[in-house]
């Protein structure tokens, strides 16, 4: 059975730095691009970054370039999100999601869903 799950969330002071993990089980990793989501209180669910199956290609929101980073390690079946400079509008559950053809930013292509892990920033 395909499962992600994500950990790394937590409390941190703005300016600070989390780095996020989604770790895939019950599949081969290699052939699925993965894509980070989040969903602060009372707001839809957004894109924040995207990479593809070989991990050549990243997107980015707006809103995290030059802060956020994704990256990947298909051997250990993880992808990562690094981020740094964290505001508290960064504040979110946040999510990872896998399909198994190219990397996008559109939430709805996405087949697989981890259950999220909350990051709080916040003094």
């Amino acid at each position: 059975q395909l499962q992600l799950a994500e950990s790394g969330g937590g409390l941190v002071q703005p300016g600070g730095s989390l780095r996020l993990s989604c770790v895939a089980s019950g599949f081969t990793l290699d052939y699925f691009a993965i894509a980070w989501f989040r969903q602060a209180p009372g707001k839809e669910r957004e894109e924040v970054s995207c990479i593809s199956a070989d991990g050549g290609s990243t997107t980015s929101a707006d809103s995290v370039k030059g802060r956020f980073s994704v990256s990947r390690d298909n051997a250990e079946k993880t992808v990562y999100l690094q981020m740094n400079s964290l505001i508290p509008g960064d504040t979110a559950v946040y999510y990872c999601a896998a399909r198994r053809v190219g990397a996008t930013m559109t939430i709805s292509l996405y087949n697989y869903w981890g259950k999220g892990t909350l990051v709080i920033v916040s003094p």
